[in-house]
C-alpha cells in the first residue's frame, strides 16, 4: 500500500453535463496546486458511484504534459482550450 491518500469532495450538479462542466472548472483552478491531478477527475451519479465518467482527455502529450480537452473531444489533443 502506498502512503498516498485521495480526497473525495462531493459536489452536487443537476445532470451529467453540468457535473462535467463544473468538474472541468474546478480542475482548471486546482492545477495551480502541485498535489492535484486534474486529469484524474471523474463524475458519477450520487446513487451509482461505481460508474464514473471522465472529465478530461488526460492523454500524455509530447514533453509529458497532459491534454486539457474534454474526455469525449474528437480530434488532436491540445494544451489550449478550444472555443
Amino acid at each position: 500500500m502506498t502512503q498516498r491518500y485521495v480526497i473525495h469532495l462531493p459536489v452536487v450538479a443537476a445532470d451529467l453535463p453540468d457535473a462535467q462542466r463544473l468538474a472541468r472548472v474546478v480542475g482548471r483552478w486546482l492545477v495551480v496546486l502541485p498535489q492535484t491531478e486534474p486529469g484524474g477527475i471523474t463524475v458519477s451519479a450520487e446513487d451509482d458511484q461505481n460508474l464514473r465518467h471522465w472529465v478530461f482527455c488526460d492523454l500524455l502529450m509530447p514533453g509529458g504534459r497532459r491534454c486539457l480537452l474534454r474526455a469525449d473531444d474528437e480530434g488532436s489533443c491540445s494544451r489550449r482550450l478550444r472555443r
